[in-house]
């Protein structure tokens, strides 16, 4: 069983800078390519980043690229999401996701989800 943890997200300025993190337990976490996704009220989840299991792979969506920085430290069983240049449009419910096929559309294993909200 994959087990999948969240750091608190937080409230940030407009222009500030957040960092999340999520821990896998449950399997080994290099086995697994990673990925955040998102949700704001009312909207569909959509994609974020994603990383591939050794990490040289990135990929990321057109409305956090260059904004936004996606690692993972396979010792730590941890994938970090940057998020820098904050707008108010990223706010939404973040999630991590885990799939050992790479699957970056609809991943295997989900976490719980952690509240981030940019205040204009």
């Amino acid at each position: 069983q994959v087990q999948l943890f969240e750091s608190a997200g937080g409230l940030v300025q407009a222009g500030g800078s957040l960092r999340l993190s999520c821990t896998v337990s449950g399997r080994t976490f290099s086995d697994y390519a990673m990925a955040w996704f998102r949700q704001a009220p009312g909207k569909e989840r959509e994609f974020v980043a994603a990383i591939s299991w050794h990490g040289s792979n990135t990929y990321y969506s057109r409305s956090v690229k260059g904004r936004f920085t996606i690692s993972r430290d396979n010792a730590e069983n941890t994938v970090y999401l940057q998020m820098d240049s904050l707008k108010p449009a990223d706010t939404a419910v973040y999630y991590c996701a885990a799939d050992p096929n790479s699957d970056y559309v609809n991943p295997d294993y989900w976490g719980q989800g952690t509240q981030v909200t940019v205040s204009s």
